[in-house]
């Protein structure tokens, strides 16, 4: 029997997520570079640009790469000749590993879990508990997978059951561009194919563990039936010129992963699971020989790329913008923002809402008035920081907020990641208003713009209060004009167009 103690299993878990918090998978970085080598959308190419910088300055600064350090899944292989010596079960294990990966002192990760899922929703404080899928096998050892899914991603997860005489590939390359660009493209696919509803699900998730290798697949040709599907997969969805971020371009995948489990004959069920740019995951065994060791990755594996804002980029004081100030900018165009802005994500437009309902009004000092709000829940400074890694998160969950907010309150436009739906752009329509998109994934590039940052309202909300940002030249992107043009809807078709040329 090997006996394996309980702190070399918590101080591992809590050393593999601070880990992945700062180093992407060297599979990723790679595949990314050479997804913007060959890259002709300016836009895409950029963004592609702004997260691998980000990803060079996370490794370096050893700051969490993205502002949403995930929600932790972990897959344990558990070998049936181990013993756990301790007085914790391996469930509660894992939990310390995370609180003290979540609090760590040096480089704390943004708690983001909330419990209960419904009701109060009232965050853990420690990112607990983790999601753990457990499986007893053969040997003396301890087998770990573990990923921190950020919720962009994850909330794009798609679920069916087909038909056994369905085409999969034709239900991928229909949903895929309905779930919008809050996954962050470009990343992987995960799909689980087979077993049950909640085995799809599984594997499609455990999927997104495998080393990148479509580059590989594809100079050699698929040797199975899997590999022609993912390779297929890969194609379809690449030609459907989404792009990263959703701006129109040749690569929206890195790749396909697909995982398969026998079925019932009258199923075909089929589970699809993002993983987007801020991709976090790595394995490790404990064998009782003491706790798991992690070594950087060297900075010259990174490709080299630098990124620049470029002479094009307007120039926009926030504090001198009024409303109307705005009605020119056009769709595509590169902004460089400086001066104060407002912070506000869910939980802060839901209170909002119930503080104009109730006649009460907002909380003295905060005033939107010929202002911009940025969607952002960051990540708390350490080491002399203004504020950690405050990149934006998706726009769409503030949809149903964008009318009372444009029309009560004296806003000029809003930022964050990703598409607007159909609601929103009326709303910016109407009140000749703008949405500015900042690039998700880039979220520390992003915080070396704020120059300060203080709480002005909700401080109990945490990560989702109100602050008040001073940046200097933060870079955005004119996503839906005053005109309600949208980026996210012209890009991609140019783009499909493009794609079919090439």
């Amino acid at each position: 029997m090997t006996a394996i103690k309980q702190a070399d299993l918590t101080d591992s878990m809590a050393d593999a997520l601070q880990y992945i918090s700062c180093y992407h998978p060297l599979d990723y970085i790679q595949a990314l570079g050479r997804a913007w080598e060959r890259e002709k959308s300016p836009a895409a190419k950029d963004a592609m640009a702004q997260i691998l910088v980000n990803s060079r300055m996370s490794a370096e600064g050893k700051r969490p790469m993205c502002q949403d350090t995930g929600i932790v899944t972990v897959f344990v292989k558990l070998g049936m000749d181990v013993r756990l010596e301790g007085t914790m079960s391996l469930g509660d294990m894992i939990n310390e590993g995370v609180r003290r990966a979540y609090l760590h002192p040096d480089n704390p990760l943004r708690a983001s879990v909330v419990d209960p899922p419904v009701g109060h929703r009232r965050n853990t404080g420690d990112n607990t508990p983790a999601v753990i899928h457990l499986e007893m096998v053969p040997g003396a050892e301890i087998d770990f997978m573990v990923a921190a899914k950020g919720g962009g991603s994850e909330n794009k997860s798609r679920f069916t059951i087909l038909n056994p005489s369905d085409s999969l590939s034709d239900w991928v390359e229909k949903t895929v561009p309905a779930m919008g660009a809050g996954w962050c493209p470009p990343g992987i696919l995960g799909i689980g194919i087979g077993g049950t509803a909640e085995k799809a699900m599984v594997m499609a998730k455990e999927s997104l563990m495998q080393p990148i290798d479509m580059h590989e697949l594809m100079e050699r040709g698929p040797s199975s039936h899997t590999e022609e599907l993912r390779l297929e997969i890969y194609q379809r969805v690449n030609a459907l010129g989404i792009g990263a971020q959703g701006l129109g371009g040749l690569t929206t995948v890195l790749d396909v992963k697909i995982m398969e489990y026998p079925t019932h004959a009258a199923s075909l069920p089929v589970g699809m699971i993002p993983n987007c740019a801020a991709t976090r995951h790595i394995e490790f065994s404990l064998d009782g020989s003491g706790p798991a060791v992690f070594t950087p990755p060297s900075l010259r594996d990174w490709p080299d790329v630098t990124w620049e804002a470029g002479d094009d980029a307007r120039r926009v004081n926030l504090d001198e913008l009024r409303r109307e100030d705005v009605r020119d900018w056009q769709p595509g165009e590169r902004i460089l923002l400086t001066g104060r802005m407002l912070t506000g994500r869910d939980a802060a437009h839901k209170r909002i809402k119930e503080l104009l309902d109730s006649g009460e009004g907002l909380p003295a000092g905060v005033d939107f008035t010929d202002r911009f709000i940025y969607y952002v829940g960051p990540v708390d400074p350490v080491r002399g920081e203004v504020v950690g890694p405050a990149g934006p998160t998706t726009a769409t969950r503030m949809d149903k907020f964008t009318d009372m907010m444009l029309a009560k309150t004296g806003l000029a436009g809003m930022i964050g990641k990703a598409e607007r739906g159909t609601a929103a752009i009326e709303a910016i329509k109407k009140h000749q208003a703008v949405y500015l998109m900042a690039v998700g994934g880039a979220a520390y590039l992003v915080s070396q713009a704020v120059k300060s940052a203080k709480v002005i309202a909700f401080e109990d909300l945490g990560m989702e209060a109100i602050y008040e940002f001073e940046v200097e030249d933060m870079p955005v992107t004119v996503a839906v004009d005053s005109r309600g043009s949208s980026v996210h809807e012209t890009g991609p078709r140019q783009w499909q167009v493009e794609v079919e040329m090439q």
